[in-house]
């Protein structure tokens, strides 16, 4: 035990009404059942159970879709001002987005065998980390700094689509260096800008995810391409919304100039 634990944090709402409380707490312990789904992800995955894995990992995905929907109809900053539901959410997230979905690449024979497979596998645990930590992985404009630990999405589509080792072993050194990129990513729940696009096509590739695991393992080409053709949309859309906040700073930086002295 550490001598300097800190004081109990100030603050506890005791006007708020028990019901307002309850809604709280349940939407936390419904962000915590992601923990949960991340044990049934890797005990599926070393049962062998590539396709049970993949389910539960959509049913993560709903949750982590939902939570913060919920959180923040429920005000569990202000009902609950005392319990960080922000770092829940990363707890949950990192063995959801990270761990299970390695642990299912590493089962499934979808990285290289020997000391270069358990390099490969190491990479996103530790990129992760760094992403995971740093303080400004969201941004101002609702966007996420770096490649944001999509490694379950990687681990789906290398085991639907039956991805060659080598060929998923690019990927992930890929991703694992872009995370360290400050390229923006859309966070699909939370930018303002498309928003609407964004959600609807969201929802449309979470249909061709469970369509795709229906059809295991003879996926159809046409689900096939609406599901990357998301992929595309995304990553058009991470691009712009790059582009677009470097344009803002560009012009914060003319206009600063101009404003200064003579």
């Amino acid at each position: 035990m550490h001598d300097n634990v800190a004081a109990p944090p100030q603050g506890r709402r005791s006007d708020t009404p028990r019901s307002r409380r309850l809604a709280g707490a349940a939407v936390h312990v419904y962000t915590a059942t992601g923990s949960v789904l991340a044990l049934l992800i890797v005990l599926a995955a070393v049962d062998g159970d590539a396709v049970t894995a993949l389910w539960l990992g959509l049913a993560a995905l709903v949750v982590d879709g939902t939570d913060g929907m919920l959180a923040r109809w429920a005000r569990v900053k202000e009902t609950i001002p005392w319990f960080d539901g922000a770092r829940l959410d990363d707890i949950v997230d990192y063995l959801t987005y990270v761990f299970a979905p390695v642990v299912l690449l590493w089962t499934t024979g979808s990285l290289p065998s020997g000391a270069i497979g358990w390099i490969v596998a190491a990479l996103p645990l530790l990129a992760s980390c760094y992403q995971f930590c740093r303080v400004d992985a969201k941004t101002d404009d609702n966007t996420f700094l770096g490649f944001p630990s999509y490694w379950n999405v990687v681990a789906f589509y290398a085991v639907v689509l039956d991805v060659p080792p080598g060929a998923v072993a690019a990927f992930v050194v890929v991703f694992a260096v872009l995370v360290f990129v400050p390229v923006r990513y859309l966070y699909p729940s939370r930018t303002l800008a498309l928003q609407g696009v964004s959600l609807l096509l969201t929802a449309v590739w979470f249909a061709t995810y469970a369509v795709l695991l229906v059809q295991y393992p003879d996926p159809h080409p046409v689900v096939v391409g609406l599901s990357l053709s998301y992929l595309v949309y995304y990553l058009g859309v991470s691009g712009w919304l790059t582009a677009r906040a470097a344009h803002r700073r560009r012009q914060a930086a003319r206009s600063g100039r101009e404003d200064g002295p003579a």
